[in-house]
């Protein structure tokens, strides 16, 4: 089952349930796969696009989030929260602190980088290694702190 139709199935598993909070993020979900799949005429997309999606919409409540706790609306960043924990659950499962040092590690020793200047190589190849498991801020910054 691709990921479009699982959150689909979701969406009416949720309507059942009476999960507001739930219903909310999944719909945020769908209408962004919509919009997607509408620019090529499709009526679907790959599971691939639906992950960058996803991991988008999770960026996006993360930093409402934080915008919400620093106004002081508590109601309005758990909201966000809220569905925020409803879209990770369909990421990859996300790579811890020292997996993610190992890979950039590697792809350091394999491309010979040992200045800021290969930055954007070394991020271009960590990007697509971890893609979907990883904030790409997170993986800037072990980046940064491994070339210098």
């Amino acid at each position: 089952m691709t990921i479009q139709n699982l959150i689909n199935h979701d969406i009416k598993q949720a309507m059942l349930a009476k999960n507001v909070e739930k219903l909310a993020a999944l719909r945020s979900a769908k209408s962004a796969f919509l919009l997607e799949a509408s620019k090529d005429g499709r009526s679907e997309i790959s599971d691939e696009i639906a992950l960058k999606i996803i991991s988008k919409l999770v960026k996006q409540r993360k930093d409402s989030a934080q915008i919400y706790n620093q106004q002081n609306r508590a109601d309005l960043e758990k909201d966000e929260l809220d569905q925020l924990k409803f879209l990770e659950t369909y990421l990859p499962k996300q790579l811890s602190d020292d997996e993610l040092s190992e890979i950039v590690s590697t792809i350091i020793r394999e491309l010979g980088a040992t200045t800021m200047k290969d930055m954007g190589k070394v991020m271009s190849i960590a990007t697509n290694k971890t893609q979907g498991r990883c904030d790409g801020a997170k993986l800037a910054m072990v980046v940064r702190k491994s070339l210098q």
